[in-house]
């Protein structure tokens, strides 16, 4: 379908914005330019065929169409020309506004948010996904019943022939599509207990969670395949991947660590989708560390990253708790001219909560694998370990949780075992072995 994709400029409220003294002014602000390219990237991502891209000013909001009488006359010409039969609206519309642009432009016309449902419609793949998003839409479509049924009038209700009226047609599917969403809302709830009960397993097996964040199409999915060697889908595109992936991976000094893949953040998230996707993104809540992947060749980064940091605040995670949680990526380096290359990876090199990298090509990835283990790793002690043969089974347990300096297997069938771990791990391999051999203390306390 050929659709045209329409970017209000609501030039009221960044007057606003200039005159306000409230620290959201040091946001970095999204060019109008940026959001055009944005929202043709969204359209495109449902293959849809773009006959133009328009930034529209707005001086005065309208509450019947939200831009001016003038401005309709000369789209709706434009649409002509270009035989246009969809026009998507980069802001949130009314259903009011949206129905009464319909009839003013005979199209189609979907807002920001119902173009990022049909995007996630599409993308959703497990059942979990599915119904995440079904909820999303039907509580969108819920507050968008206009009459359209003016062709039905108030039908007769109660037994007899004199009884009272009865519901109208909006009425009834608006009852219709609450009934589907406390159906839905109670299958989520089950969802949510599952989750629950994964993240509880998980916790039985102490493999620190390492979560994956970062604006859509930032290149998280690429550096996921890249470190975990997992075949995620990971294109050019936005919201290439929606469901959350998890995968086990290795840590150069032979620590175990769970990998998770989140679904990409935007900026206007629409609300019903953070309502419906918070099980999803509790995942982020549960990590020991998170990497906020950034696309540093996108000029917009600074103001996708603060839309990141937004939402993670929606979640729980404040700006405090993000300094000791938070490893910034800055990704895409492979993309930067060499002077901006070097540049970028030399303001990076001086700060230990930065990572400088490509997904791509594999520069800098080492070094991040290196500054995950090193905040994970807490305070190692160097220690040794003898496992007696009737326990052998805990060798499997020592090699996927403690950094393994030097193997000796022993006469009488024990392994004795120079390791690297934590005082928490030590603890737990000392209520593994019971009665049997513990770390030498000397050895604990060097």
């Amino acid at each position: 379908m050929c659709a045209v994709v329409l970017v209000p400029v609501l030039k009221q409220a960044r007057g606003r914005a200039a005159q306000s003294d409230t620290p959201i002014v040091a946001q970095p602000q999204r060019s109008n330019e940026a959001r055009l390219e944005e929202a043709i990237g969204l359209a495109r991502a449902i293959d849809l065929t773009i006959a133009q891209g328009l930034i529209v000013a707005v001086n005065q909001p309208r509450p019947a169409t939200l831009i001016g009488t003038g401005k309709i006359e000369e789209i709706k010409e434009f649409l002509d020309e270009k035989n246009a039969g969809l026009v998507i609206v980069d802001h949130p519309l009314t259903p009011v506004q949206q129905r009464n642009l319909e009839k003013e432009w005979r199209a189609k016309v979907i807002d920001r948010t119902g173009l990022i449902l049909e995007i996630f419609g599409r993308r959703a793949s497990t059942k979990e996904g599915t119904l995440q998003v079904d909820l999303a839409h039907l509580n969108y479509q819920k507050g968008r019943l206009v009459r359209s049924w003016t062709h039905l009038e108030r039908q007769r209700g109660g037994a007899g022939f004199m009884g009272g009226p009865g519901e109208t047609q909006i009425e009834a599917d608006r009852r219709m599509l609450q009934d589907k969403i406390i159906k839905l809302e109670r299958e989520l709830e089950q969802v949510v207990r599952t989750r629950q009960l994964h993240r509880a397993k998980r916790r039985k097996v102490p493999h620190p969670i390492v979560a994956l964040v970062g604006y859509t199409n930032a290149g998280k999915s690429t550096l996921f395949n890249r470190i975990t060697g997992a075949g995620v889908l990971a294109e050019d595109m936005l919201f290439a991947t929606l469901d959350p992936t998890l995968r086990r991976m290795k840590l150069p000094h032979g620590r175990t660590v769970i990998l998770s893949d989140t679904v990409g953040f935007i900026s206007d998230l629409p609300t019903h989708l953070v309502a419906a996707f918070r099980a999803t993104l509790e995942e982020v809540l549960e990590a020991d560390l998170i990497l906020h992947v950034r696309d540093m060749s996108d000029p917009d980064n600074a103001a996708q990253s603060g839309d990141v940091l937004r939402i993670l605040a929606d979640l729980g995670i404040g700006e405090k708790e993000g300094e000791e949680r938070i490893i910034e990526v800055w990704n895409k380096i492979d993309r930067l001219e060499p002077e901006t290359h070097d540049a970028l990876a030399e303001r990076a090199s001086g700060r230990d909560n930065i990572m400088a990298l490509s997904a791509v090509t594999g520069e800098g990835v080492d070094p991040l694998m290196d500054e995950i283990s090193r905040r994970l790793s807490g305070v190692l002690t160097e220690t040794s370990v003898t496992i007696p043969p009737e326990k052998l089974a805990l060798v499997s347990w020592v090699y996927s949780n403690v950094i393994i300096d030097e193997r000796k297997d022993n006469e009488d069938g024990s392994v004795t075992l120079d390791v690297r771990m934590s005082e928490a791990q030590a603890a737990e391999l000392e209520r593994k072995l019971g009665n049997g051999s513990k770390p030498e203390k000397e050895d604990w306390e060097r």
